[in-house]
């Protein structure tokens, strides 16, 4: 498995990832996206971003994997191939992944309605 940054081609497959996981992504045209690959180049995750441009700030909208493949490190792939592009790496998110981002040395602080923010400088 690999990461790379997403063509035309691939972004059926990278909706239909967030889709799977009931994650919207807003402007999802507009999105920097990366894609996992399988070795016979099949999407298994994806990461929406939207970020100012390469070394600036990139605001991560949504990180998915496909959910026979979890488990298997391709989420924690996705999100340090983000960082090695955007600086920092920022994140809010719902308590139930919480714990992803922990392990990703995320500094997390809590905000509205339960949901926590996560900055990776």
């Amino acid at each position: 498995m690999h990461v790379r940054e997403a063509t035309t081609d691939d972004h059926l497959a990278a909706r239909s990832i967030f889709d799977v996981a009931m994650l919207q992504v807003p402007d999802f045209h507009r999105a920097e996206l990366l894609v996992a690959v399988s070795e016979d180049d099949q999407v298994v995750g994806a990461l929406a971003s939207h970020a100012a441009g390469r070394d600036q700030r990139g605001d991560i909208e949504a990180v998915a994997v496909r959910p026979r493949r979890r488990g298997q490190g391709i989420g924690t792939a996705l999100v340090e191939a983000a960082d090695e592009r955007w600086t920092p790496l920022v994140a809010e998110f719902d308590a139930r992944v919480r714990p992803f981002y922990e392990s990703l040395d995320f500094d997390l602080e809590r905000v509205e309605d339960g949901r926590f923010r996560g900055v990776r400088r």
